[in-house]
């Protein structure tokens, strides 16, 4: 693959670093009351855009075919959004008796919070040649979910911090995340044809939108000098995130291929992928909700910044072995089915 076909594909990590460079090097741009005006442009408009863009994009119109699948659905729910969370937290209470950064390990927690992904959990499933439209459902319905779970499970294990009281934040993000939404797909009932037809680029779009709200809230950050990050803590954190990943991965796998669980191994693919990978493109505006004038926000959203890169990097990784396992078990069911 050439340099420019690399660069074409890795354009949102690469505009990740831009965008982070760029804050630190002019941070007054995107700061609180400065010439963007974020408390605005992004704590609204932004946020609104990419719900309605998720809305347009969710075909929900194609979910009725796994919709009796409630075993699954309740499994991959149940694990993204109860287990994870648990699990982290008390993976936490061990961590903080170690010298990495205390706010960093708060972003892990924000990122065990966070609802199924609408994309990526989706693209490997269907590259594996896994159960799509499980993966389809539980990405659109953890996203429905997100949109109320999230903010309780951020306000539970970290508290509000801000003065801002609890019914000012989730009125916010009823008019900036849930009404969106459903425009988006009222919307999308009346233009569906055309947007088969067309299909814009909504991935695009809102990762674009994405990274202004990634570069405002470090704007933020690199205005207050009195933050650093410490390297160390940086690296052990990566090393935590990929860690996770692993061992998630490989406990779900182990919980649906165990005898008498019901599952396909097609189920099984879809499984691991939506129960451990989490939305970026949701997850960054619901903080920047929550902790709207914090400080620490950017902080607190490196580990989800981490872990984006890391779940599409570790699962394409996986794919092949994944399908080769796959295809081996759905061959020996076949012959196992044959007449003698």
């Amino acid at each position: 693959m050439g340099l420019v076909a690399r660069i074409r594909k890795e354009w949102f990590i690469i505009g990740i670093i831009v965008v982070i460079l760029a804050a630190r090097l002019q941070p007054g741009v995107g700061v609180r009351g400065g010439p963007l005006k974020p408390e605005i442009t992004v704590a609204y408009i932004a946020v609104s855009l990419i719900f309605f863009n998720s809305g347009l994009s969710l075909k929900t119109e194609e979910l009725t075919s796994a919709l009796l699948h409630v075993r699954l659905h309740l499994f991959v729910q149940s694990f993204t959004l109860i287990f994870f969370p648990l699990a982290v937290w008390l993976l936490l209470r061990l961590l903080a008796l170690t010298a990495i950064d205390h706010w960093l390990l708060r972003g892990l927690q924000t990122v065990s919070c966070m609802p199924p992904p609408v994309s990526s959990a989706v693209i490997l499933t269907k590259a594996v040649g896994g159960n799509e439209a499980a993966a389809i459902f539980n990405s659109a319905f953890g996203s429905f979910l997100g949109i109320v779970v999230t903010p309780v499970l951020l306000l539970l294990f970290l508290g509000s911090s801000s003065s801002v009281p609890f019914s000012s934040i989730f009125s916010q993000l009823f008019m900036t995340v849930v009404v969106p939404l459903i425009l988006g797909q009222v919307c999308r009932g009346f233009i569906r044809e055309f947007l088969e037809r067309q299909k814009p680029p909504f991935g695009a779009i809102s990762s674009a939108v994405l990274l202004m709200i990634i570069y405002t809230t470090f704007c933020d950050t690199f205005s207050h000098p009195n933050i650093e990050l410490d390297p160390t803590s940086l690296l052990l954190v990566v090393l935590i995130i990929f860690s996770i990943q692993l061992c998630f991965m490989t406990l779900t796998f182990a919980f649906s291929t165990r005898p008498g669980s019901g599952f396909t191994p097609a189920d099984t693919v879809a499984i691991v992928f939506c129960s451990t990978h989490k939305s970026l493109t949701l997850g960054i505006p619901m903080l920047k909700i929550v902790f709207e004038g914090y400080e620490h926000l950017s902080l607190i959203s490196v580990p989800l910044l981490i872990y984006h890169p890391a779940q599409i990097l570790l699962g394409s990784v996986l794919v092949p072995t994944i399908r080769s396992w796959m295809n081996s078990r759905q061959k020996a069911a076949k012959i196992s089915l044959q007449p003698i």
